[in-house]
C-alpha cells in the first residue's frame, strides 16, 4: 500500500487537488452494496454514492449481468453511420420516463459534455430561427453546470469554483439566485429576474437552471414556483429553457426529475451521474421536437457535435438495466423513507452553535456550518463512525445509495452529526 500511495501522490492527479497531493487519498480495494472496503480493512458506508451516481450501490447483480452480457457481444462501435440495440433501448426508456414531449435523445460522454451539447443546441436553434444575435445564456447565480469551458461560463462567476477563468469565459447573463426554501416568497426575486431578462431579451438564446436544488453551488433548495415563472418567461421571450438534471434526476429529490415539482417541461434536459448506476460514464440530452426542427433549419442542418465514444454499448446496456431497476423498485416511497430517516437523524446537528442550517430534500441531507469545512477533520471523524463523506465549502452532506437500510441511514446520520460536532 505504501508504494502504491507514494506513486499516486507523485503521479496521479485527483479532482480539485494539487500535484503533488497535500492529502493522501484512501485506497479502496473493493466495493459491494453500500460499503467500500479500504486497504486497512475498514468498510465504511459510501454516503456519497460516488458523487451521487451509484444509486443502486456496488456490484449489483443485475448491473453486473448487463455489463458482462454486453461485453460478450460488443464493447464499442462508432455511432456515426451506425447504431445498435443498447442505444435504441436506452433512448426508448429515457423518452418513456421523462416529462412528455422530450422525444429526442443525444447520448454524450459525461455531464459536463451534455451541458456543452445543450448550449450548442440552443445556439443552433436560434440561428435556425433567424436570430443569430442570440448568443448568450441566462442562468441563476449560485449554479454549477460542469468543468468544461462552456459549462464553466454558466457557473456562478463570483462564488463558484471557476472564478479564476472569468476573463476567458463567454460573458453570460446571470439572474439573481432564488431565495432558499420551497415555500419562499418569490415576489422580489421575480421583479429582479424579470428586469435582467428583459434588458437582455434580444441576445439571450436560452436559460439554463438546476431545478429546485443547486448542487455543487451550495446544495441550495429553492421554490419550484421559480421554475414555473421561468418557463412562462422563456416562452414569452422566445428563448429555450434547459434543465440540468444531472444531479437531481432519477428520483434524488423525490420526483423522477426535479422539474416535475413544478409541473413544467423544459425544451432541453440534461441527465447523467445516476444514469448508469455509477458503472460507466454516460450522459444524455433530451429535447422537444421544435428544438430539433430549429437546429435542422440552421446553416449546417445538423447538430455540430459527435463524441468518439458516443452511445458506448457497454454504458448504454448498463444504463438501461439501471433504469429498469429504478422504475421497478418502488423508488418514490423509498426516497420518502430515506428523506424521513435523514430528517430525523440529522436533526441533532441543528443544536450545534456553529451549524446554521440542516435541510433535507428527497434523498439529500445537508448540514451547513458557519465556517469552511476542515476536510481532514470531517473525513476522519465520519470514518471513525463508519461513514465515507466528501464535504465541500461549508457543507457536510450526504446523497446515499437508494438501497441503504434504515440502519445504514442511522449510521450515516450519526457520522455526519459527529463530523459536524468535530468542526467546532
Amino acid at each position: 500500500m505504501t508504494q502504491l500511495l507514494a506513486y499516486d501522490r507523485a503521479h496521479v492527479w485527483h479532482p480539485y487537488a494539487p500535484m503533488p497531493a497535500s492529502q493522501a487519498p484512501l485506497l479502496v480495494r473493493s466495493a459491494r452494496g453500500v460499503h467500500l472496503t479500504l486497504d486497512d480493512g475498514r468498510t465504511p458506508i459510501d454516503a456519497m454514492s460516488s458523487w451521487w451516481a451509484a444509486i443502486h450501490g456496488y456490484r449489483h447483480p443485475a448491473l453486473d449481468a448487463a455489463l458482462h452480457a454486453q461485453a460478450d457481444v460488443m464493447a464499442h462501435v462508432m455511432f456515426g453511420g451506425l447504431t445498435h440495440e443498447p442505444a435504441i433501448e436506452l433512448a426508448r426508456r429515457l423518452v418513456a420516463m421523462s416529462p412528455p414531449g422530450l422525444d429526442h435523445v443525444f447520448l454524450a460522454d459525461s455531464g459536463s459534455v451534455s451541458v456543452e451539447v445543450a448550449l450548442k443546441m440552443a445556439l443552433q436553434f436560434q440561428r435556425g430561427r433567424g436570430r443569430p444575435a442570440r448568443t448568450r445564456i441566462a442562468t441563476l447565480r449560485g449554479g454549477y453546470h460542469g468543468d468544461t469551458l462552456g459549462a464553466m461560463s454558466v457557473c456562478d462567476p463570483v462564488s463558484g469554483m471557476h472564478t479564476m477563468f472569468a476573463e476567458v469565459l463567454r460573458p453570460q447573463v446571470f439572474l439573481p439566485r432564488p431565495p432558499a426554501g420551497v415555500d419562499a416568497d418569490l415576489t422580489t426575486w421575480i421583479d429582479e429576474a424579470d428586469a435582467v431578462l428583459t434588458s437582455h431579451a434580444d441576445e439571450v438564446a436560452a436559460i439554463i437552471i438546476e431545478p429546485v436544488l443547486q448542487g455543487a453551488g451550495g446544495m441550495h433548495v429553492y421554490p419550484p414556483a421559480a421554475l414555473t415563472w421561468l418557463r412562462l418567461r422563456a416562452d414569452a421571450l422566445g428563448v429555450l429553457l434547459i434543465a440540468d438534471e444531472i444531479a437531481t434526476g432519477f428520483g434524488r429529490t423525490g420526483a423522477m426529475f426535479a422539474v416535475e415539482h413544478a409541473g413544467i417541461v423544459p425544451d432541453i434536459m440534461c441527465v447523467g451521474k445516476a444514469l448508469t448506476g455509477g458503472y460507466l460514464t454516460l450522459a444524455a440530452v433530451l429535447c422537444q421536437p421544435h428544438v430539433a426542427e430549429g437546429i435542422a433549419s440552421s446553416e449546417s442542418g445538423v447538430l455540430m457535435h459527435g463524441p468518439t465514444f458516443m452511445a458506448n454499448p457497454l454504458a448504454c446496456a448498463v444504463a438501461a438495466a439501471s433504469l429498469d431497476l429504478l422504475t421497478a423498485s418502488g423508488w418514490r416511497p423509498n426516497i420518502a423513507r430515506i428523506g424521513r430517516a435523514l430528517a430525523t437523524g440529522l436533526a441533532p446537528a441543528a443544536a450545534l452553535d456553529h451549524v446554521v442550517d440542516v435541510r433535507v430534500l428527497g434523498a439529500v441531507g445537508v448540514i451547513q456550518l458557519d465556517r469552511s469545512v476542515d476536510m481532514e477533520t470531517v473525513t476522519r471523524t465520519a470514518l471513525d463512525h463508519g461513514v465515507w463523506v466528501r464535504p465541500f465549502r461549508d457543507l457536510i452532506y450526504t446523497m446515499p445509495p437508494y438501497i441503504c437500510s434504515d440502519d445504514d441511514l442511522a449510521t450515516i446520520c450519526t457520522g455526519l452529526v459527529a463530523a459536524a460536532g468535530a468542526s467546532a
